[in-house]
């Protein structure tokens, strides 16, 4: 009985704990923004699990190492507050992956970022054409941030009516990394056509990162090795 009194007042203790230390801290480690914040959620959460739940460890050097761990998170937080550079260093910093229009494939290889990762969240924000993006970014905590060009932005009621009468379709993927997607092709866009459109252009499939058929129905190219300005990390 002592046994179970114990491990209920060693898990009540830790749970008043970590919800004041959330209190004080949970705007910026809840979110996962950075590396630091996430790295420090998974420390903190084991904690908490052995001070409550482990009865073989003893409670106080446990308590008081989890005190030390938020020193120096607040120590941290005060240093990179103070040093741009330190703090770079400890929450990291977005990679562009977008720039004036061009996909910049070095940033993308870097990170495992693959062309599908790309269309996935440019859908998970409203975006079904990869042409009216103009900056996109990949912010630390794996959300994409993205400046549409500027005929795409702000659409007006007046803008929608003129278009109304215009059926759109969704993409169709063609060339994705110098391959050709076979099981995309139609009628329409058959092998033979996207031939014929790479004579015009004097492209060859394998210079290709990636070709798509809009909703407006026109063919969308990204090049390798384009002459894109050269971008890495910095923003």
């Amino acid at each position: 009985m002592e046994d179970v009194l114990h491990a209920v007042a060693r898990t009540v203790i830790s749970f008043i704990l970590l919800m004041f230390i959330t209190f004080l801290i949970g705007k910026q480690v809840n979110p996962h923004k950075n590396y630091f914040s996430f790295a420090l959620s998974i420390i903190l959460g084991s904690f908490v699990a052995n001070m409550g739940f482990d009865v073989n460890l003893k409670f106080l050097p446990m308590l008081t190492s989890f005190l030390a761990l938020f020193l120096i998170y607040y120590l941290i937080s005060f240093i990179s507050f103070k040093s741009r550079v330190l703090r770079k260093w400890f929450s990291g910093q977005p990679t562009v992956i977008i720039n004036r229009g061009h996909i910049l494939e070095s940033n993308m290889k870097k990170l495992r970022y693959s062309i599908d990762d790309l269309n996935q969240q440019l859908r998970e924000l409203g975006i079904f054409d990869i042409k009216e993006v103009e900056y996109a970014l990949l912010e630390v905590s794996g959300n994409l941030s993205v400046l549409k060009k500027q005929q795409y932005q702000n659409t007006v009621k007046s803008d929608i009516l003129k278009t109304e009468s215009k059926q759109l379709s969704l993409p169709i993927e063609l060339i994705i990394e110098g391959k050709l997607i076979d099981k995309n092709l139609t009628l329409k866009y058959n092998k033979n056509w996207i031939e014929q459109e790479l004579i015009k252009r004097k492209l060859s499939i394998n210079r290709i990162l990636y070709a798509v058929i809009g909703t407006d129905g026109k063919l969308y190219v990204e090049l390798y090795k384009d002459n894109a300005p050269s971008l890495t990390d910095k923003y």
